[in-house]
């Protein structure tokens, strides 16, 4: 067992805050009702529809050469396909937490707990294998993390054993930026509050057999801009490499085990890393797809200072689609609805790159503006590449250094 799993299973207490178990078994419903809601929402109700047109046009549409019931038929099997992942990953959360598949009376009961927020964000979860552990997603990744990665490789280039260089990457996600830095033999730290992430990240990392064994559909509930059904029905393969097997092949004399070199903490970043036993720890930070996340970026920036040692890095690739514009906005974070109200009531702001970019200058850093991305480089996030509709973002990448 990985310390990631390890840590990851310390976060079991989690059953035992009133509070915690709420949004834990919201999580863990939300991938048990995955397959009915898709079907459903996808399938059910594009049938519905498609029969309420005159009986003259459907049946045209139902025979060669649309053959729409047909491709609905394809579509429901990719769901299938997909909610076989959601399983597999409800049955590691199961496990993890030491809980039933069939639960029994309160506190335990975790069945009915999801809301339409959380069944939202076990979809994203699941289409976002296809970002991180597919080859398919190799593109997206290497626009990304790959900035970073290169970073933290030059700046540490003349250290002959990386497993003393302590690197910490707040906003774990799946994992996959995790996996890449320990893999290039640093001790790496992830950090995600996510539950959805956590439980997937935990299932990818620890609990896949081989490379490839799973099928996943990441566009099969678009209808929107389609040129192809073959484009809407694109399957891929995930795990792209097996976890375990290319970190024994990366594995060199002299370094830190695997066992010590990757982990994970659940909890939120700026109260977990600006306690005294995080001061000065780390010897580089990387944040992509992250920045934004803050609802007051100053504590992210005060959090990463207080945990780097004086002369540390910190890398940053992402955008500033800032996720607490309106409190409303809820689809693309991942905050709880009870966590909602309090936090809105602590204020928060949305600042430019250029602001950005003054502000972590006057809080400690020397930082190096690596510019704004142009379009040919430009990070796409979980984008069909066929689509007729291509959304990307021109990401800020810099590099800051904590001033002795």
């Amino acid at each position: 067992m990985s310390s990631f799993e390890e840590s990851w299973r310390s976060a079991s207490t989690a059953v035992q805050d009133k509070e915690e178990r709420k949004i834990l078994f919201a999580t863990l419903d939300s991938f048990r009702q995955y397959r009915r809601v898709a079907h459903f929402n996808v399938t059910h109700r594009r049938r519905q529809n498609f029969y309420a047109l005159p009986s003259s046009e459907w049946q045209l549409l139902s025979g060669p050469p649309i053959n729409f019931l047909e491709t609905l038929e394809h579509v429901d099997d990719a769901i299938d396909a997909n909610a076989d992942v959601a399983a597999e990953i409800l049955k590691i959360g199961l496990e993890s937490f030491g809980l039933e598949t069939e639960p029994g009376v309160d506190p335990i009961h975790w069945h009915g707990e999801a809301k339409s927020l959380d069944m939202d964000k076990a979809r994203s979860t699941v289409r976002q294998f296809y970002r991180d552990w597919s080859s398919e997603g190799a593109g997206e990744r290497q626009t990304s993390y790959g900035p970073v990665l290169r970073d933290i490789d030059a700046a540490f280039t003349n250290v002959a054993n990386k497993g003393d260089i302590k690197v910490l990457v707040p906003g774990a996600g799946l994992g996959r930026l995790l996996f890449e830095l320990c893999k290039q033999g640093y001790d790496v730290e992830g950090n995600e509050i996510s539950y959805h992430q956590l439980i997937a990240s935990n299932w990818i990392l620890n609990h896949c057999d081989e490379a490839e064994q799973y099928t996943l559909f990441p566009f099969a509930s678009e209808f929107s801009n389609i040129i192809s059904r073959a484009d809407q029905l694109k399957r891929v393969k995930i795990p792209d490499v097996h976890v375990a097997t290319a970190l024994a092949d990366s594995h060199v004399a002299g370094r830190k085990s695997i066992r010590e070199r990757m982990k994970m903490t659940a909890a939120d970043f700026t109260e977990l890393y600006c306690n005294a036993k995080n001061r000065g720890v780390f010897q580089a930070v990387a944040t992509v797809f992250f920045l934004d996340t803050a609802q007051d970026v100053m504590r992210y920036i005060k959090t990463v200072h207080h945990c780097l040692e004086p002369g540390g890095i910190w890398s940053n690739n992402g955008p500033l689609l800032w996720h607490w514009t309106s409190p409303n906005e809820q689809t693309a974070k991942n905050v709880p609805d009870e966590q909602l109200a309090d936090q809105v009531n602590q204020g928060s702001i949305e600042l430019s790159v250029e602001e950005v970019l003054k502000l972590v200058g006057s809080m400690g850093f020397e930082v190096d503006d690596r510019g704004i991305k142009d379009e040919a480089s430009a990070s796409g996030y979980i984008q069909n590449p066929n689509s007729m509709l291509q959304n990307s973002y021109r990401t800020s990448h810099w590099l800051a250094r904590k001033i002795a």
